[in-house]
């Protein structure tokens, strides 16, 4: 069965910021500054964006990898649970 480009799925959200607009990101595969991500959930939440700034711990990395969870501004409000790809 094949899937629309959605990428290889490397996380889920596990809570979001709105006073911030920032996604916390449990990652099951790396992920760098500068790649492109595409965060999709519930009925209307399905976009793309570059990665620009990652932070763990409140502090800023340029990459990240399985197991950690990352701190990213996001260009759309989500939710806990939605999944995270890497197209």
């Amino acid at each position: 069965m094949a899937l629309k480009k959605e990428g290889k799925l490397i996380g889920k959200v596990t809570h979001y910021f709105s006073n911030i607009e920032v996604a916390v990101i449990e990652l099951s595969a790396p992920l760098k500054d500068g790649e492109t991500i595409r965060i999709v959930g519930g009925e209307a939440t399905d976009f793309d964006q570059e990665v620009k700034s990652m932070q763990i711990d409140h502090k800023e990395v340029k990459s990240a990898k399985k197991g950690d969870s990352v701190g990213l501004k996001v260009k759309d409000k989500v939710h806990e649970g939605y999944k995270v790809y890497k197209i």
